[in-house]
């Protein structure tokens, strides 16, 4: 009798395991077509739109994409250890100080943009403002604007760099801090979330991306370029105002130079799924896919661009950028 029930109770233990283990390879399996993608607000229309058009070619991928202020995601990667494939950057210096050599190995630059003023029909003075008085106007008491938090989100620490830039731009010494140290409970951790501020006229000005004014149909007031750290040839200029911003480890700071806008991508070292995310990158970066997506939602491409951590890209990505500048 116990010889039968050992038996079975090892009969019952067998079909159990291998249940389990069948369990566990449909669980890798479904695992095997997923995409994670962490990625700066502001990459939020165009990456959709990408994907959309990816997925046409590879149906059965699942792309899963989390958006966020870029050094946010970088935290979500460094602090939290959240499992990721691609990270997606506003800023490529957030991946080179942030995730290199840790997490990652290489960083792609793939595109760029534009600091703008972002209003609507109901902000207060929006028929008087232009490039020359709109630091006066966001200066007024009945006036209230956001940005988004430098600590979280390189759109923030952009309009602060912007701001000590118009500061010498127009010969208005002060005016920075005043600025700066108007409307802080209108901080947000990323730029994106200003945006139902805006629509619900509870703000009336944003510093914002020129390509999320764009693709939101909102009204924006393009900056003179010594400003709006759109200009490579300028970038001496933009490097004469800093901002501190936290760095890796707790009360860690790093001095943030302005510098022009240039967005970069990477795959992390632990990805779950390395080739899928290898092909995904192929398709974003070629002319003809995803970077024609990009431009048309109003970020220029900068592929090829030079990147210092050339000789560690993938063989394959190698095509979209340049080994680094000779001195």
């Amino acid at each position: 009798m116990n010889k039968l029930f050992l038996k079975l109770f090892l009969i019952v233990v067998i079909f159990i395991s291998a249940c389990v283990g069948a369990g566990d390879k449909n669980n890798e399996s479904e695992k095997s077509n997923d995409l994670i993608i962490f990625h700066a607000g502001s990459l939020s229309v165009p990456l959709k739109k990408i994907s959309k058009e990816f997925k046409k070619e590879n149906p059965d991928v699942n792309i899963i994409m989390e958006s966020a202020g870029s050094r946010k995601c970088a935290r979500k990667i460094t602090d939290l250890k959240k499992k990721c494939d691609i990270m997606a950057s506003a800023d490529y210096k957030v991946i080179d100080n942030l995730l290199i050599p840790d997490y990652v190995d290489w960083n792609i630059k793939f595109a760029s943009n534009e600091m703008t003023i972002v209003y609507h029909e109901k902000s207060k003075y929006s028929s008087e403002i232009n490039k020359s008085n709109w630091y006066e106007i966001i200066m007024k008491d009945d006036v209230i604007y956001g940005r988004s938090d430098p600590n979280f989100d390189p759109c923030g620490y952009r309009a602060v760099l912007t701001t000590k830039l118009s500061e010498k731009y127009y010969k208005k010494e002060g005016i920075a801090k005043k600025i700066l140290e108007k409307n802080k409970n209108y901080i947000r951790a990323k730029e994106t979330d200003l945006l139902a501020l805006l629509e619900s006229n509870t703000i009336d000005y944003i510093f914002l991306y020129r390509s999320v004014a764009k693709q939101h149909g909102l009204k924006y007031l393009i900056l003179p370029d010594s400003i709006n750290l759109k200009k490579p040839e300028i970038a001496d200029y933009y490097a004469s105002v800093t901002i501190d911003i936290s760095g890796k480890k707790p009360g860690e700071k790093i001095t943030k130079k302005g510098e022009p806008m240039v967005y970069g991508l990477t795959i992390l070292k632990n990805a779950p799924n390395k080739e899928l995310a290898l092909r995904f990158i192929e398709f974003l970066l070629s002319k003809e896919k995803g970077m024609s997506i990009m431009e048309k939602e109003g970020q220029p491409s900068l592929v090829p661009a030079f990147s210092e951590s050339y000789d560690n890209i993938p063989q394959k990505l190698k095509k979209f950028a340049k080994g680094i500048r000779p001195i």
